[in-house]
């Protein structure tokens, strides 16, 4: 499996998850006010989690998958538009074709915006900067959530894994 095959599944399965929590804060009635929290003062809100893991799959769409999408700047203000931007990333990881996506060891130069730049082939970008990045931030969407008081447990951070189950045996 290419490199741009095995991102594109790990996007989709993520994205699920994060579509999955937030449907289970609105389930729960959980208020806006919890896209504000934080697990300390300096670490990024909620909201903020949910926006930064998108713009990673939005980034390496950009960066090795041919794609000019903008990224996510403003922020959400509800769940559903939190929702609604992980349908809207979804169908641009669906409509990507990974055979179009660069060459594995295609160059990527990346300069953050403190200036620290680097540079590596495609696959090293998104196995070494794009997913340990985007798993980052669903972590913290999820450990925000669950420490607002939201019952959830690790088959919620993994619910793509019920297609895998087998059932027990008489």
């Amino acid at each position: 499996m290419s490199y741009a095959s095995s991102a594109r599944m790990t996007f989709i399965n993520m994205l699920g998850t994060l579509d999955h929590l937030v449907g289970k804060a609105v389930d729960a009635q959980m208020g806006e006010e919890v896209l504000a929290a934080k697990l300390t003062d300096d670490m990024f809100p909620l909201e903020l989690q949910f926006r930064v893991a998108l713009n990673q799959v939005l980034l390496a769409l950009n960066q090795v998958g041919g794609q000019s999408l903008p990224l996510e700047e403003a922020p959400y203000r509800s769940f559903a538009e939190v929702r609604d931007r992980i349908a809207v990333i979804r169908s641009y990881v669906d409509e990507t074709e990974p055979a179009e996506w660069q060459d594995a060891k295609a160059t990527v130069d990346l300069t953050l915006p403190n200036g620290v730049r680097f540079l590596m082939s495609s696959e090293e970008d998104i196995q070494d900067w794009i997913m340990p990045n985007f798993y980052f931030h669903v972590t913290m969407a999820y450990a925000l959530l669950r420490n607002a008081g939201l019952a959830i447990g690790k088959m919620d951070f993994i619910p793509h894994m019920a297609q895998h189950r087998v059932q027990p045996a008489n």
